[in-house]
């Protein structure tokens, strides 16, 4: 395998049983081997998309003193723009070479979460930002939900498990500047190698390359989806709460050759996050003799707050 294998959202739209369940083999077993797939037939078009890009490359684009005034401090970077350098890799002390924002959840007035979410920090001098950045937060969300009722189901669990948890959670949409580089990076890349805490990332299709994923074999592969696709893989929450049976894999973004270094990448993940009082202590289902439970019990808001530390976001 030399790229990620590509999944269609329409077959497990579709009204055919058959269509449906292949979905649910193809993304399922995808998962069990690389943790990584392309999808397409997603709720973003790409009026959408490209609207998005223009508005994030225009603040990006502004003077550090106007966007220094969007980084909230106490906030440990939930919220509003995040300096280059502040954030690296688990295990790392090289802050990556990138600044991004963070658009977060608007929850329903009825959604009876036991946290209150901060705020998101609007822009002010771009008319467009904040509504552009929450209507592609929500299209996220919302293809989301589909792809874990997908894996629900290959797990052997009610399609809507994930549901309630999932609705109204703590998923964060994460525009990213990766600037050109201008001098040799001192240890240091645009993303270090390290596997994302929540329960699955869907990813825009990013400017440049970089991307790569650690096969199983230890080899890097570079993730290359087509234009109209997103990448969406595993994270450490549903890892964990699987037992290893769904693959969280470890992933970077190298720094390109140096005769590309005058050239800015632009990415756009989307964090899917549960309620932080979701339980994720290995399922049931995921637990036999041959895979003994790997993990203790925890909830989703403790395991975020431990790995924000780690990755130099907050302070203990």
């Amino acid at each position: 395998m030399n790229n990620i294998p590509s999944v269609n959202l329409a077959d497990f739209l579709s009204d055919e049983p058959k269509r449906k369940q292949k979905f649910v083999n193809e993304i399922g077993s995808a998962y069990e081997d690389i943790g990584f797939v392309s999808l397409k037939n997603h709720f973003l078009d790409d009026a959408l998309v490209s609207g998005l890009y223009r508005e994030i490359k225009h603040f990006f684009a502004l003077p550090i003193e106007t966007k220094a005034k969007y980084e909230i401090p106490g906030l440990g970077g939930q919220r509003g723009y995040i300096s280059f350098g502040k954030e690296h890799a688990k295990g790392k002390k090289e802050g990556d070479l990138k600044e991004f924002w963070h658009f977060g959840q608007e929850a329903d007035e009825d959604a009876n979460l036991i946290e209150k979410y901060p705020e998101n920090v609007q822009v002010t001098e771009l008319a467009k930002f904040n509504e552009t950045g929450m209507l592609a937060y929500k299209m996220l969300e919302k293809t989301g939900m589909y792809v874990l009722r997908a894996l629900a189901l290959y797990i052997g669990l009610d399609e809507h498990y994930f549901d309630h948890w999932a609705s109204n959670g703590n998923s964060i949409l994460r525009p990213i500047h990766y600037p050109p580089i201008n001098e040799e990076p001192k240890g240091a890349v645009r993303a270090g190698a390290h596997g994302d805490i929540n329960l699955i990332t869907l990813l825009m299709g990013a400017s440049a390359g970089g991307l790569q994923v650690l096969r199983k074999d230890g080899e890097w592969i570079d993730a290359i989806p087509n234009e109209d696709e997103l990448v969406v893989n595993v994270g450490d929450m549903l890892e964990r709460h699987t037992n290893n049976k769904l693959r969280s894999t470890i992933h970077r973004v190298v720094n390109p050759p140096k005769e590309q270094w005058g050239t800015a990448r632009f990415s756009i993940p989307f964090f899917m996050h549960p309620r932080s009082d979701m339980k994720l202590n290995c399922l049931d289902a995921c637990v036999n003799e041959k895979h003994p439970k790997a993990f203790d019990d925890i909830t989703a808001g403790d395991f975020l707050h431990q790995r924000l530390v780690e990755i130099g976001l907050i302070k203990e």
